[in-house]
């Protein structure tokens, strides 16, 4: 439910993007990834597993909730839209209102990506391409994706997830990916960026990954248009 000040929910919301969402959140040429494995984590209610397969990259997504049947997740996808879109009344001010032209458009693309993904997860369920699975412990073994994406986990839900979740988490995307990890966004819900950022960079850097805070051209949180990149393959950025 939104608050009087700020936007805010009392769960982690199981709702999802389009590609095209993730392709200006995470500044993203699908094109230069064609062939190669991708991980969604947590994929949620996305529809860039579909959308990026449909596209000829290998997308894998991994969520808590693979395991709920079809038709059951179908209806949490709807319930938790209407959840979330709630929480915009009176703080839309605290949002940038250019990619999407104001709420009901992000219902609209909530929506969108939702049906999407339930389509291709109904298609695909109990097949390696939706995979039950829960940071910080991923059922993957090490450099299985080229690319690792994480959208809306990290960093947002900071009165839920503790630093130590994010730690271990951020070293379990490591691990699992090849080349990179990009993680978006990197505020909470207030907007103001994760306080403890520097320190996560630092313990990445001692595991042996640079890391860059990219900026990106998708702003939704008001001074939030960045995300984290974590560089697990040799070289410098």
């Amino acid at each position: 439910m939104g608050s009087s000040d700020r936007y805010a929910i009392d769960d982690v919301a199981f709702v999802g993007r389009t590609v095209g969402e993730y392709e200006a959140m995470f500044d993203l040429d699908l094109s230069s990834w064609a062939g190669e494995p991708v991980l969604d984590c947590p994929g949620g209610a996305c529809a860039f597993v579909a959308g990026a397969n449909a596209r000829g990259l290998d997308a894998v997504g991994a969520d808590l909730l693979y395991d709920v049947p079809p038709d059951e997740l179908r209806a949490k996808c709807r319930r938790d839209v209407d959840t979330a879109i709630a929480g915009f009344d009176g703080v839309e001010d605290q949002f940038v209102w250019e990619f999407y032209d104001g709420v009901p458009d992000v219902r609209d693309h909530w929506t969108t990506a939702y049906r999407q993904f339930a389509a291709d997860y109904a298609d695909h369920y109990d097949t390696d391409r939706y995979v039950q699975a829960q940071l910080p412990d991923l059922p993957f073994d090490d450099d299985s994706f080229s690319l690792v994406l994480s959208a809306h986990l990290l960093f947002l839900y900071v009165d839920k997830l503790d630093h130590e979740f994010h730690e271990a988490s951020l070293l379990e995307l490591a691990r699992v990916a090849r080349e990179e990890v990009r993680v978006y966004p990197l505020a909470r819900f207030d907007g103001k960026r994760y306080p403890r950022l520097d320190e996560l960079r630092a313990t990445l850097a001692d595991a042996g990954y640079a890391t860059e805070v990219r900026p990106v051209s998708f702003e939704f949180l008001r001074e939030a248009p960045e995300m984290l990149v974590v560089e697990v393959s040799s070289g410098a950025f």
